[in-house]
Order: structure tokens, then sequence, then C-alpha cells
């Protein structure tokens, strides 16, 4: 795998005009406060914590599906009730923007790359956006509640690249999970693996700095 350095050369990046990023695990280290939401709503039900297996599934994959997925099947037509008692919005400060990200996304913008997002998340990342002063730099904002398959479905993938008028060859796709892998991989999108050596991408970014560094310096070339 090829590791996200200043000084490699080995990328392709001549037309380059766009990058996605997933949200969870990428734009932010939400894994703590996802675990807390879906303990709260276990603990509404007299339900045990998450095992680890769990907790590795709710942060890859959509609310609907992690709540089917957690949940005993009597709970699940309970889950208005759920939504009226457990506040997600409340715990959206307690999330960490990732180091060097707003800078990478400066430096994008001054490069006229376009940038997206494409996650698994709901409701929830308009205003998770908004509370980190990042609404501005991104369009489209694709989540589950956008698309009739979310990821690992492309479509979500797709409709970022109808919108932008762009070929599959054109953007690149940033993700820490399999679930990203597999839809960067199902729509012929370039798949760069962030902070996460065992998938299989086509550049493994160690952490924003280092990218902005690269990218940086390529771009301007």
């Amino acid at each position: 795998m090829i590791v996200c350095n200043p000084l490699l050369n080995s990328m392709e990046l001549r037309g380059l005009r766009g990058i996605v990023f997933d949200c969870d695990g990428v734009l932010f280290d939400s894994r703590e406060v996802n675990i807390l939401f879906y303990n709260r709503i276990r603990a509404y039900f007299d339900l045990d914590p998450l095992s680890s297996l769990e907790e590795e599934f709710v942060h890859m994959h959509s609310v609907q599906d992690s709540l089917e997925h957690i949940l005993p099947r009597e709970c699940l037509p309970r889950l208005n009730e759920i939504r009226e008692n457990i506040n997600y919005v409340s715990l959206l400060p307690h999330m960490r923007m990732e180091e060097g990200l707003q800078e990478l996304l400066q430096l994008l913008r001054r490069k006229n790359i376009m940038m997206a997002v494409n996650t698994n998340r709901t409701t929830t990342m308009d205003l998770l956006l908004q509370e980190f002063g990042l609404d501005d730099y991104f369009w489209p904002v694709i989540t589950a509640g956008q698309v009739s398959r979310p990821k690992p479905h492309p479509e979500s993938m797709f409709k970022i690249l109808e919108l932008w008028s762009v070929s599959s060859r054109e953007v690149a796709f940033i993700g820490d999970s399999s679930v990203d892998q597999e839809t960067a991989f199902a729509s012929g999108v370039p798949f760069w693996g962030y902070k996460n050596e065992y998938l299989q991408a086509d550049m493994l970014i160690p952490d924003f700095w280092t990218l902005r560094e690269f990218l940086a310096r390529r771009l301007a070339s």
C-alpha cells in the first residue's frame, strides 16, 4: 500500500477535480460519542451495553441499520419513542474534529478542488457541520436519508459524480472503514484510506497534516 507523505511522487493526481469525505472516523473522531448514543438507547430498553462487534457495526452503518442490528425486534416499533427521548444533538459538542482538517479544506478551496460528504448519518449531518463551522466547504452533503440504498451501495457516490458532472477517475474518496472501501470499489472511485492500514486502499493517509503537505506540493506542480 502507498503511504501518503510530502515527497510521494508515485500517486497520479493529474485531473483531480474533487475529494469526497466520509464523516465519522474521517472528518470527526466520533466513535466514543456514537457508542454513548447507542448505549443510551440500549439502556432505555434495559439492555446491556454494546458488544465490541456491535460497536464496530454502529460506527460504519446508518442509524436505521444500526438500530435494527442492536435492538430486539420487539423494540423496533418504538423507534419514534426513542427519537423523542434520546437527544443526539446534545452530544454534538463532544465530537472532536480531526486535526489539520480545516487547514486541508482551506487548501483545497484555494486549489479549486470540489469537496463533498458521503455519510451514513441521517438527520444530524447539517447540524454537525454548522456546529464546527464547516458547512460552507462541502457540496453536496449526501446522507443515508437522501438515497434509497446507503453505503456500501454506490448510489450515494454516483449521485455526487452526477451533481459534479465528473467521471469516477477525477475524484478520490477518503474513508476509514470497509463500508467506505466497498463503496469506492463499487463506484470505480479511487479510495484513500484514513488511519486504517488494514483497508485495501490506493493510498493510506496517516493524518490530514500529511495529506495537506502532499497535496500542496503535487497540486502546485
